[in-house]
């Protein structure tokens, strides 16, 4: 049992070593974009632009995203957008990087709006059904900032 323990430590020091902290450090450059297959909204809602584009709906999005979405997104997402969120190490896969300008403008608006709207099988993240259309659009708004 000894040698198992020594062992097990001898590998996590040289894994540590060469570079297993990377972790810390998610995501790579080389993810992004990150890749996902979450599936495809219903066309008529796919290609739905965001409605809302004011300064107004910017900063509510902002706080959605930050505080009032519950569980808000930054928990996950973290506060800069970059899936580096205080609970993202829990999860597989890591939750996405919006600050990832090459994975967020690949995605209609009306995409982002059906995952926040309805969770995203396969991952952690959850629905959000609670909040009102206006304010998944506020949130689409805000995410789409993070990528700037």
């Amino acid at each position: 049992m000894k040698t198992i323990a020594l062992g097990s430590a001898a590998l996590l020091g040289v894994w540590l070593g060469a570079g297993g902290l990377a972790l810390a450090q998610y995501p790579p450059t080389a993810q992004c974009p990150q890749p996902r297959f979450t599936g495809k909204a219903p066309d008529p809602i796919y290609r739905l632009p965001n409605p809302l584009a004011d300064g107004a709906n910017l900063a509510t999005g902002r706080r959605l995203y930050e505080k009032d979405a519950a569980p808000s997104c930054q928990l996950c997402h973290g506060i800069k957008g970059d899936g580096m969120g205080p609970l993202a190490q829990q999860f597989d896969p890591r939750p996405r990087n919006f600050a990832c300008k090459a994975t967020v403008n690949g995605i209609p608006d009306g995409q982002l709006f059906w995952i926040v709207r309805n969770g995203s099988p396969g991952t952690s993240m959850p629905d959000f059904r609670s909040l009102s259309d206006e304010q998944i659009w506020q949130i689409v708004l805000y995410l789409r900032a993070l990528a700037k």
